[in-house]
């Protein structure tokens, strides 16, 4: 008699409710696979995270505002043994190894996530990273040590400075960031002044400027 399959069992994490739903009806039509959760943001996810003890994770990079590298970090410390695809409209040159390095096991681009999330899921659930050709090329030649010339000023911020250009692009204040962060103002002075010189910038209203636009272009 043939054994059945296990079902395994993914939380989506995404704060836009039609991708939500896309995600669960490509997923509900999988004999293996079942959604246990969805959540909008990382507190909910959390909380779903311990309710339904998950296989794997569906992240997108921005919840609300909240950073999703964050979430992963705080999955990976919750139970390392949980998997994290990381699902998003953002650059994959900019955060596919930044999702990886903060404990990600795949990243797949919104656009291209209907035709391949499927094959991203089984191959993140088999223990394998999933990424696109062109990012694993790339990152196969980083780690060679190769000049990478196609590299934006922007990779140069570290996680956490990225995360402060995003929130100054979206209209916050630096005691809003602070806030939102949880970290005081003067550590947010830093990061802006830190931001400032690995872009080449000299006032803040270029950096607002600067940051603005990218809000706009990358969401």
């Amino acid at each position: 008699m043939a054994t059945k399959s296990k079902i395994r069992k993914i939380l989506i994490v995404d704060d836009h409710p039609l991708v939500r739903r896309g995600l669960s009806d490509l997923i509900s039509d999988e004999q293996t696979l079942a959604v246990c959760g969805e959540a909008a943001d990382c507190d909910e996810a959390m909380q779903m995270l311990r309710e339904c003890r998950p296989d794997l994770v569906i992240v997108d990079i921005s919840l609300g505002g909240k950073s999703g590298l964050d979430l992963i970090k705080r999955i990976c410390v919750h139970d390392s043994t949980i998997r994290i695809l990381v699902s998003s409209m953002h650059d994959e040159v900019l955060f596919a190894e930044r999702c990886i390095r903060a404990g990600a096991t795949g990243y797949i681009n919104k656009e291209v996530a209907t035709e391949r999330v499927i094959e991203a899921i089984n191959h993140v659930l088999a223990g394998e990273i999933y990424l696109s050709p062109k990012m694993t090329r790339r990152i196969l030649r980083s780690v060679a040590g190769a000049n990478l010339q196609d590299e934006p000023p922007i990779a140069k911020l570290t996680d956490r400075e990225l995360e402060v250009f995003a929130l100054i692009g979206r209209g916050n204040t630096t005691r809003e960031i602070s806030q939102n962060l949880n970290l005081s103002i003067k550590t947010i002075e830093s990061y802006r002044e830190n931001i400032k010189s690995k872009l080449g910038i000299t006032t803040s209203a270029e950096l607002s400027r600067h940051a603005v636009q990218w809000v706009l272009e990358n969401g």
